[in-house]
Protein backbone atom coordinates (compact mmCIF):
# COMPACT_ATOMS: atom_id res chain seq x y z
CA UNK A 1 0.00 0.00 0.00
CA UNK A 2 1.30 3.54 -0.94
CA UNK A 3 0.60 5.36 2.26
CA UNK A 4 1.60 8.68 0.74
CA UNK A 5 -0.99 8.52 -2.30
CA UNK A 6 -3.54 6.51 0.38
CA UNK A 7 -2.54 9.85 2.66
CA UNK A 8 -3.19 12.19 -0.20
CA UNK A 9 -6.36 10.64 -1.58
CA UNK A 10 -7.81 10.74 2.03
CA UNK A 11 -7.18 14.36 2.40
CA UNK A 12 -8.42 14.92 -1.30
CA UNK A 13 -12.25 13.28 -0.94
CA UNK A 14 -12.40 15.23 2.97
CA UNK A 15 -11.37 18.96 1.56
CA UNK A 16 -13.04 18.50 -1.76
CA UNK A 17 -16.07 16.04 -1.47
CA UNK A 18 -17.49 17.92 1.79
CA UNK A 19 -20.09 14.44 2.05
CA UNK A 20 -17.24 12.62 2.60
CA UNK A 21 -16.09 13.73 5.57
CA UNK A 22 -19.60 14.30 6.87
CA UNK A 23 -20.14 10.52 6.05
CA UNK A 24 -16.17 9.69 7.50
CA UNK A 25 -15.48 7.25 4.36
CA UNK A 26 -11.64 6.50 5.48
CA UNK A 27 -9.27 4.43 3.24
CA UNK A 28 -8.37 0.94 5.03
CA UNK A 29 -6.63 -0.75 2.42
CA UNK A 30 -5.25 -0.32 -1.07
CA UNK A 31 -3.17 -3.49 -2.63
CA UNK A 32 -2.66 -4.98 -6.53
CA UNK A 33 -6.43 -6.38 -6.02
CA UNK A 34 -8.77 -4.33 -4.10
CA UNK A 35 -9.96 -1.04 -2.37
CA UNK A 36 -11.26 -1.22 1.06
CA UNK A 37 -13.09 1.86 2.35
CA UNK A 38 -14.91 2.08 5.84
CA UNK A 39 -17.61 4.69 6.91
CA UNK A 40 -19.49 4.10 10.27
CA UNK A 41 -22.91 3.29 10.47
CA UNK A 42 -24.24 5.60 13.63
CA UNK A 43 -23.53 8.75 11.16
CA UNK A 44 -25.13 6.60 8.10
CA UNK A 45 -28.05 5.39 9.56
CA UNK A 46 -31.56 5.75 8.29
CA UNK A 47 -34.96 5.46 10.43
CA UNK A 48 -35.20 1.43 10.35
CA UNK A 49 -31.74 1.57 12.15
CA UNK A 50 -29.94 0.14 9.25
CA UNK A 51 -27.31 1.95 6.63
CA UNK A 52 -29.12 4.59 4.60
CA UNK A 53 -29.35 3.43 1.24
CA UNK A 54 -28.06 7.19 0.05
CA UNK A 55 -25.24 6.59 2.66
CA UNK A 56 -24.71 3.08 0.92
CA UNK A 57 -24.96 4.14 -2.88
CA UNK A 58 -22.20 7.13 -2.00
CA UNK A 59 -19.94 5.09 -0.43
CA UNK A 60 -20.05 2.27 -3.89
CA UNK A 61 -19.72 5.58 -6.23
CA UNK A 62 -16.88 7.46 -4.22
CA UNK A 63 -15.40 4.15 -3.73
CA UNK A 64 -15.08 3.35 -7.36
CA UNK A 65 -14.06 7.03 -8.07
CA UNK A 66 -11.16 6.49 -5.82
CA UNK A 67 -10.15 3.39 -7.33
CA UNK A 68 -10.19 5.64 -10.52
CA UNK A 69 -7.95 8.30 -8.86
CA UNK A 70 -5.47 6.32 -7.85
CA UNK A 71 -4.88 3.70 -10.87
CA UNK A 72 -4.35 7.03 -13.22
CA UNK A 73 -2.11 8.05 -10.75
CA UNK A 74 -0.50 4.76 -10.60
CA UNK A 75 0.01 5.13 -14.61
CA UNK A 76 1.43 8.30 -14.00
CA UNK A 77 -1.52 10.36 -15.39
CA UNK A 78 -2.66 13.53 -13.22
CA UNK A 79 -6.31 13.65 -14.35
CA UNK A 80 -8.69 16.15 -12.44
CA UNK A 81 -11.44 15.00 -14.10
CA UNK A 82 -13.25 11.61 -13.59
CA UNK A 83 -16.47 11.16 -13.32
CA UNK A 84 -19.24 8.23 -13.16
CA UNK A 85 -21.27 8.31 -16.12
CA UNK A 86 -23.68 5.47 -15.16
CA UNK A 87 -24.00 3.31 -12.49
CA UNK A 88 -26.30 0.74 -10.81
CA UNK A 89 -26.81 -0.46 -7.34
CA UNK A 90 -28.92 -3.74 -6.10
CA UNK A 91 -29.81 -3.30 -2.45
CA UNK A 92 -29.42 -7.16 -1.54
CA UNK A 93 -29.78 -7.06 2.43
CA UNK A 94 -29.53 -4.39 4.97
CA UNK A 95 -26.31 -3.49 6.47
CA UNK A 96 -26.71 -3.08 10.17
CA UNK A 97 -23.32 -2.19 11.02
CA UNK A 98 -19.99 -0.17 9.99
CA UNK A 99 -20.06 0.01 6.28
CA UNK A 100 -17.30 -1.55 4.41
CA UNK A 101 -16.89 -1.62 0.70
CA UNK A 102 -14.38 -3.35 -1.43
CA UNK A 103 -14.00 -2.12 -4.66
CA UNK A 104 -12.47 -5.17 -7.02
CA UNK A 105 -9.38 -3.01 -9.17
CA UNK A 106 -9.79 -4.55 -12.73
CA UNK A 107 -7.89 -6.72 -14.37
CA UNK A 108 -4.13 -5.62 -15.89
CA UNK A 109 -5.48 -5.99 -19.40
CA UNK A 110 -8.34 -3.22 -18.51
CA UNK A 111 -5.90 -1.23 -17.10
CA UNK A 112 -3.23 -1.64 -20.02
CA UNK A 113 -6.29 -1.11 -22.65
CA UNK A 114 -7.25 2.57 -19.93
CA UNK A 115 -3.33 3.58 -20.51
CA UNK A 116 -3.26 3.45 -24.29
CA UNK A 117 -6.46 5.16 -24.56
CA UNK A 118 -5.49 8.14 -22.26
CA UNK A 119 -2.36 8.75 -23.92
CA UNK A 120 -3.54 8.43 -27.61
CA UNK A 121 -7.19 9.62 -27.03
CA UNK A 122 -6.76 11.98 -23.42
CA UNK A 123 -10.25 10.42 -22.60
CA UNK A 124 -10.94 6.19 -21.53
CA UNK A 125 -13.97 5.07 -19.79
CA UNK A 126 -13.12 2.05 -17.22
CA UNK A 127 -15.72 -0.37 -15.62
CA UNK A 128 -15.42 -0.55 -11.55
CA UNK A 129 -17.23 -2.84 -9.69
CA UNK A 130 -17.83 -2.40 -5.68
CA UNK A 131 -19.29 -4.74 -3.10
CA UNK A 132 -20.63 -3.90 0.37
CA UNK A 133 -20.13 -6.65 2.48
CA UNK A 134 -21.62 -7.99 6.32
CA UNK A 135 -20.76 -10.79 8.06
CA UNK A 136 -19.30 -12.51 4.95
CA UNK A 137 -23.07 -11.41 2.76
CA UNK A 138 -23.14 -9.28 -0.09
CA UNK A 139 -25.43 -6.70 0.68
CA UNK A 140 -24.36 -4.70 -2.01
CA UNK A 141 -23.59 -4.82 -5.26
CA UNK A 142 -22.25 -1.71 -7.46
CA UNK A 143 -21.32 -1.77 -11.25
CA UNK A 144 -20.21 2.08 -12.35
CA UNK A 145 -18.46 3.39 -16.00
CA UNK A 146 -16.44 5.80 -15.41
CA UNK A 147 -14.59 8.39 -17.72
CA UNK A 148 -11.48 9.76 -16.89
CA UNK A 149 -10.06 12.80 -19.29
CA UNK A 150 -6.73 14.46 -19.44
Amino acid sequence: MNTLLINELQKKLHNEIPLTKVMNIQIQTYNEKELITTAPLDININDKCTAFGGSLSTMTIISSWSLCWLISKELGFDSKNIVVIKNENSYKKPVTKDIVCYTQKPSQQEIATLKEKLQTKKSASIKINSIIIENNETCVEFQGYYVIKL
